[in-house]
């Protein structure tokens, strides 16, 4: 298969794994590690996409499901691709909507040949299954699709997780016969199995037997603790292709994304910082804050002292505070340009530890303090 992206290995933590990488797309260069900000519906929720380029955004992602229902994959084909629809020049990844789907519970009925689900919505009744799902990501356009897959919600009984692990390859056969444009767009495998050890391993056998451009692991953060989630990520990590990207889907706070360096992912997603955002949390080397609380009124000091951003370079947390207790939409904006740079930055900072060779001495000192911030 021609593939549409390459991946070089820069540099290696001996002590870790963690990776610094580099992912050559048609629509340029993607240093890893990377967090990737999400625009589901060709939209960040409170941000422009110039605002998200500022805050140094090399790759960002969309929802396959959300754009075949509102406005159709067809008019963005019309319109020349997701790239010129949304006016991104960067790369862009999109979901198969696997996952939204399946979160649909009590609205779909999965068969054999993919799933029936009523618009959540409309209500009207849809089908998407492996094959549509590639001629709807074919049509968008974005550098890198993913396979469609079935997720299951934890806890899932081990039947269950067995059940949608082995429908999910069956799925990922059809994907790579479907898919139309291997030239241009890089097809994904997914490795499911819930908290199943075996499952995974299984999983990331039979999934990394296709000569895909890269792999994620999907099927986390959807009901585990974090604990669990670590555990997934450590053991199902090491069985994917060293020499092809490594994708963590749905992953995003910022011990989430450091420990998932460490154990060797290269690509990470989240909504959570415009969600965060809008509901007045920010991250900060203090640990995640709320410019809601009253004891932010008379701070005229930045979110954070070290940050870049925009928002911290203008912007006091008593002014941020003031916004959120008006319900100013520029609250929200603020805070999300701030949310995206701290996590865009971070993945930026590991990956310079890990080309000067002292990323094990940062993931310490990193650890430490996130420990110290729980005790508080």
């Amino acid at each position: 298969m021609t593939q549409a992206l390459t991946f070089e290995l820069e540099a290696e933590c001996p002590w870790s794994g963690a990776r610094a990488g580099r992912i050559t797309t048609c629509h340029g260069v993607i240093e890893t590690p990377v967090f990737m900000p999400v625009g589901t519906s060709a939209a960040m929720r409170s941000m422009t996409f110039e605002q998200v380029d500022d805050c140094g955004a090399q790759i960002v992602l969309s929802n396959s499901y959300h754009l075949y229902l509102r406005p159709g994959h067809e008019l963005i084909e019309e319109a020349g691709g997701l790239h010129r629809f949304m006016n991104w020049k960067k790369p862009i990844l999109t979901d198969s909507g696997g996952f939204q789907v399946f979160s649909l519970d009590q609205l779909r009925r999965i068969t054999e040949d993919g799933v029936y689900f009523k618009d959540h919505r409309g209500g009207k009744e849809h089908f998407i299954g492996p094959a549509r799902s590639m001629r709807i990501q074919n049509a968008i356009g974005a550098d890198i699709i993913m396979a469609f897959d079935e997720c299951v919600k934890n806890p899932a009984t081990y039947d269950e997780a067995k059940a949608a692990m082995e429908r999910t390859h069956r799925w990922l056969d059809v994907c790579v016969k479907a898919h139309e444009r291997p030239d241009e767009q890089s097809l994904f495998g997914i490795v499911q199995g819930s908290m199943f050890e075996d499952l995974r391993k299984q999983s990331a056998e039979i999934v990394t037997a296709h000569d895909l451009p890269g792999f994620a692991i999907g099927g986390v953060a959807v009901g585990e603790d974090r604990n669990t989630i670590e555990e997934v990520v450590a053991y199902t990590t090491p069985w994917l292709p060293r020499q092809k990207p490594r994708y963590l889907m749905g992953v995003g706070t910022p011990w989430d994304i450091i420990y998932a360096i460490k154990c060797g992912i290269d690509m990470f997603d989240c909504v959570s910082p415009t969600r965060l955002a809008r509901h007045g949390s920010v991250f900060s080397n203090q640990g995640r804050i709320s410019m809601r609380r009253g004891q932010y009124a008379r701070d005229f000091g930045p979110i954070d002292d070290e940050c870049e951003c925009s928002t911290c370079q203008n912007h006091s947390k008593a002014y941020l505070h003031h916004l959120m207790r008006q319900r100013e939409i520029a609250g929200a904006i603020l805070m999300s340009i701030h949310n995206v740079h701290y996590l865009i930055n971070e993945a930026q900072v590991a990956r310079k530890a890990i080309l000067e060779g002292r990323f094990q001495e940062y993931f310490t000192r990193w650890s430490s303090a996130r420990e110290h911030l729980e005790r508080q």
